[in-house]
């Protein structure tokens, strides 16, 4: 998942709703400024019926664990499905970048990956999202009349994706996809 202006409500409307038996991880990048705390981590550990971590370099990456990149780190998902941290430049003015999260990804888990593009004031998520449908994963974007800023979600809409959700309708459809996959 991808987030930035409104990402927190946004993400408040989501992951409390998503189902403690979850199998899959749910790896989000929110824009956040370089010298952020872990506040987001704390918060949604509090909400939330999965465990929340930030994600650290070369940790594995488990299921049923709602993993955050850093701030200003770019966060990658390596072929071995353990995260890697990086420094490298900003893209479309980010670190993390949702770009960087949703492209690696979609080369380590294919098919088997869902890119959501939240609420945000850039085109940052598009580029991944095909690369993510490039690789037969399935691609959603959250209704620009509920986002907050919509500019995010219509970048994504209009460069193509499987699915268009309404903020509340996010958590319902990521549990009955995962019980369906598997």
């Amino acid at each position: 998942m991808g987030a930035s202006a409104g990402g927190l409500e946004a993400l408040n409307a989501i992951l409390p709703g998503l189902s403690p038996r979850l199998e899959p991880p749910v790896i989000i990048v929110q824009h956040m400024r370089a010298d952020a705390d872990d506040f987001m981590v704390q918060y949604f550990d509090k909400r939330c019926r999965l465990r929340v971590k930030e994600a650290e370099d070369k940790m594995p990456i488990e299921g049923g664990t709602i993993y955050f990149a850093p701030p200003n780190y770019h966060l990658l998902v390596e072929e071995d499905r353990c995260f890697a941290l990086s420094t490298a430049e900003r893209v479309q003015y980010s670190r993390p970048a949702i770009d960087v999260l949703f492209e690696t990804a979609a080369d380590a888990f294919g098919r088997h990956l869902v890119g959501i593009i939240l609420t945000g004031a850039n085109s940052d998520g598009t580029k991944g999202l095909c690369r993510i449908r490039q690789t037969g994963g399935l691609t959603i974007a959250q209704s620009p009349q509920t986002a907050k800023v919509a500019v995010m979600p219509w970048s994504a809409i209009k460069d193509g994706v499987d699915k268009v959700l309404d903020l509340d309708e996010i958590s319902f459809f990521i549990n009955q996809w995962t019980r369906e996959m598997h």
